[in-house]
């Protein structure tokens, strides 16, 4: 059956409630939406098989069956159809279990309006975007590896729903720049993201960073200030370093990221805030909560889909690749010609075991084009630790392998400096680099 006007968006309600339908339907039809109703999962799905919709909406209780059926059935046959589905308040391991069979959203009894319209209109802007032709991103995941490739759909996918995603991997991997394309590319691309270091916020100001804070309400607070939340509403929050949370202040996250709203410090009521909350980390936050750091249940809420960004040493194959674009990106930003990297060189990176893994990298690149003195990049120009893993020499046990080689790097270019009575001009040719890549040098190094 085909739609009775191209413009008007369909949604199909499904509760078994007739004052409940009835809300719903007056409420989408006061949005410009056409509405189909069904009363369970039987219903519903004669109704999928003879019209298409934009949007479905369902109660997570059916006499026939349940909400999660109906989300899995649509998954299945209609993968393009977002689904929400109305759980019980408070009822947050139903909604929890919706997300994870594919459900787009989810909204708690009684139903508030105003978030309903919100979720609606973040859907019916995922409607316009076919799977096939998801919303394009500056940013790119490069490598043509099975891994990344793997990495690609899951972001392809998980953009698409507005469930939480916990995004693991080892430090330097990319997990922020999987943020960015996971909201890029999801319904909310064209509002803000807003990424938090959690470990870099003293406690005692995570509060008022978090949910903001009225003038008055403390000492200091000389304005009105917005929080976090607040500055990420209708976009994406993205929580990284997770685990450096203090456990007091995990319980008010937790509370947040349920009840859909914050207060702020010297409120007196609550503000509804809409959200999609990314986290990741790099610790392990399964031996947290055991040894009593993380809070489960705020585990089990932010996890709801779980996202691994390898590590380099899982895709080896992409380091030419990776080495091209950052020799290139390096080479742009100094002005400079690119060089070029021999095969041995290559090949010895392809050995390498990349403990601070992409970021470590582009910072060994980077060393190389300062230290170089022609422009072809030799294995010794690398500077990598002999047999991978292990430290150099003369490298103290507890240091990691970035400071390490920052020391080294500055014991030569001070070197230089002295030798040329500090004449940066004859320091960079001494060197085999430009002034304008000596002088970055001296800024990221701090040198006088």
């Amino acid at each position: 059956m085909a739609k009775e006007s191209p413009q008007s968006p369909y949604a199909l309600v499904i509760d078994d409630e007739p004052d409940i339908r009835e809300l719903l339907e007056i409420t989408l039809s006061r949005m410009g939406i056409e509405t189909r109703s069904a009363e369970n999962v039987e219903q519903a799905r004669k109704l999928l098989g003879t019209q298409s919709f934009d949007v479905c909406l369902t109660d997570m209780k059916l006499p026939d069956g349940n909400g999660i059926d109906l989300v899995r059935h649509v998954q299945q046959h209609y993968p393009q159809t977002p689904v929400a589905v109305i759980t019980a308040h408070g009822n947050m391991e139903s909604a929890i279990e919706a997300l994870k069979a594919g459900a787009f959203d989810f909204v708690s009894k009684p139903v508030d309006l105003n978030v309903l319209r919100g979720l609606i209109n973040t859907a019916l802007q995922l409607e316009k975007e076919p799977l096939d032709t998801a919303r394009e991103s500056s940013r790119k995941l490069l490598g043509a590896s099975a891994a990344m490739d793997a990495t690609r759909r899951t972001v392809a996918k998980v953009a698409r729903s507005q469930a939480p995603v916990y995004i693991h991997g080892e430090s330097g991997t990319g997990k922020e720049l999987v943020a960015r394309l996971i909201h890029d590319q999801g319904p909310r691309g064209d509002k803000a993201f807003v990424p938090v270091n959690c470990g870099a916020i003293p406690t005692e100001l995570m509060e008022s960073e978090f949910f903001g804070h009225k003038k008055g309400s403390f000492t200091g607070a000389n304005t009105d200030k917005m929080g976090l939340f607040q500055a990420a509403d209708g976009g994406t929050l993205f929580l990284d370093e997770v685990a450096d949370l203090p456990v007091s202040m995990q319980v008010k996250l937790l509370r947040a990221i349920q009840e859909k709203s914050v207060r702020p410090i010297g409120a007196p009521r609550e503000i509804p805030v809409d959200v999609r909350i990314l986290s990741a980390t790099h610790k392990d936050l399964v031996q947290l909560i055991a040894a009593g750091q993380f809070r489960q249940d705020l585990y089990y809420r932010i996890n709801v889909i779980a996202l691994h960004v390898p590590s380099l040493r899982e895709r080896v194959e992409d380091i030419p690749a990776l080495v091209d674009h950052f020799l290139r990106g390096i080479a742009q930003q100094w002005q400079t010609a690119v060089p070029r990297i021999d095969a041995k060189a290559i090949a010895a990176l392809q050995r390498y075991a990349f403990p601070g893994n992409v970021r470590e990298l582009e910072n060994i690149l980077e060393r190389a084009m300062t230290l170089c003195d022609s422009d072809i990049i030799t294995e010794a120009d690398l500077q990598l630790p002999a047999g991978n893993d292990t430290a150099p020499q003369g490298m103290d046990g507890g240091q990691t392998l970035e400071p390490y080689l920052d020391d080294k790097e500055r014991e030569a270019i001070l070197r230089a400096l002295e030798q040329t009575r500090y004449n940066k001009t004859a320091a960079a040719k001494l060197l085999g680099i430009s002034f304008r890549a000596l002088r970055y040098r001296l800024k990221k190094l701090g040198i006088e």
